[in-house]
């Protein structure tokens, strides 16, 4: 049996069965990966086992080669120890990003090279081009479906030798083609969330590690509105689970967090659409270039701070030790420290940095309480 040139990530979803099958029809010599990243205790909705069958099955169907990896402990090590740290210090990680980074493109890649593969393809909606000596990540095709904003931690190495093989195909045709090749997976609903989560609850989930530290919730104004069980458990512009009632003559208007004062264990709400949450500008943590480098020292750019968010005009300044100080061409809403500012050129995704801190008036209330 010759060894496969690419082997590709098979999460037992649709979508990597699908690009498993794109690189088959096109003669590639292939093999596929099944990667469990988390040990499911059992208490969630975390199938590990139904989806390695599954990628099993796809990889039978296609005749390929079949490896199944363990990767527990290096996401225990590389992406949950700095999800607990992060919500411990009162921010809100995306440890999709950080998956991305360590795990897929750091993990797997190391580990299809050990087995002789040159390269490896995973399901995501994202492009690779090579144009001008250097690798390019672009958006995927399916504006709704696309997921550059969770690999603009690449760099040159990662995506030379990574294929995106749905990049430049919508949602409604990746299905269609999983059901007419009669894979398993054509009709499996898209997984959501995070896996080592799963359909549990979050706070619950979460208070495992953190446990609850009851305090007061507090209004722009200083009067107490409620209480909460730990301000870590909440993320700027939450409105569910406050379990706040109307206040000041405002019975209807919904409450939304708007600041959180970690080291105070105090947690700030605000009614309906909250000057407080507005921000101009962002700072972040140093910055990771896809080309290795940025485009230039100050330049205008769009940029997402959140996941499907439309693209907001910004400008952006490379600060002496790689933060990002970003000023904002409109106000934007609950810009939260820890997650990820990517920043894009047209389709390019230029990179991003994780964000430090705003000049929002509730991140000042927090501060200064």
């Amino acid at each position: 049996m010759s060894v496969a040139r690419t082997i590709v990530g098979l999460s037992g979803g649709v979508d990597s069965s699908v690009a498993a099958l794109v690189l088959k029809r096109a003669g590639e010599p292939l093999a596929g990966l099944f990667m469990q990243n988390w040990n499911d205790d059992g208490s969630g909705d975390c199938r590990a086992d139904d989806d390695r069958r599954d990628a099993l099955r796809v990889a039978a169907l296609l005749g390929i080669p079949f490896h199944a990896r363990n990767f527990a402990g290096e996401y225990w090590d590389g992406v949950f120890r700095h999800f607990l740290d992060e919500y411990r210090a009162g921010r809100t990680p995306n440890p999709d990003v950080l998956c991305n980074r360590e795990i897929k493109f750091r993990t797997f890649l190391d580990e299809a090279r050990r087995l002789g593969a040159e390269r490896i393809a995973t399901g995501h909606y994202a492009r690779v081009a090579h144009e001008g000596g250097r690798w390019r990540l672009l958006r995927g095709a399916d504006a709704g479906k696309e997921q550059s904003y969770f690999l603009h931690q690449l760099g040159q190495e990662q995506l030379a030798a990574t294929l995106f093989p749905i990049g430049g195909l919508a949602k409604a045709e990746v299905r269609r083609m999983a059901s007419e090749a009669g894979l398993p997976t054509a009709a499996k609903k898209d997984s959501t969330g995070i896996c080592f989560i799963g359909e549990r609850d979050f706070r619950e989930f979460l208070s495992r590690w953190l446990p609850a530290q009851p305090g007061e919730i507090r209004d722009p104004q200083g009067r107490v509105v409620g209480r909460h069980s730990g301000v870590w458990y909440y993320t700027l512009g939450q409105r569910e689970g406050l379990n706040i009632g109307g206040v000041r003559g405002r019975a209807q208007a919904p409450w939304f967090v708007v600041g959180k004062d970690v080291a105070g264990n105090l947690l700030y709400v605000d009614q309906g659409d909250s000057e407080w949450l507005l921000a101009r500008q962002a700072r972040t943590e140093p910055a990771h270039w896809v080309a290795g480098a940025p485009p230039a020292a100050v330049f205008a750019c769009t940029a997402k701070h959140r996941y499907r968010q439309p693209d907001q005009a910004c400008e952006v300044r490379v600060d002496a030790d790689g933060g990002l100080s970003v000023a904002f061409a409109l106000p934007q809403r609950a810009v939260t420290p820890g997650q990820s500012l990517v920043l894009y050129d047209g389709d390019e995704c230029l990179g991003g940095a994780v964000i430090a801190g705003t000049d929002s008036p509730g991140e000042r209330l927090a501060r200064s309480s």
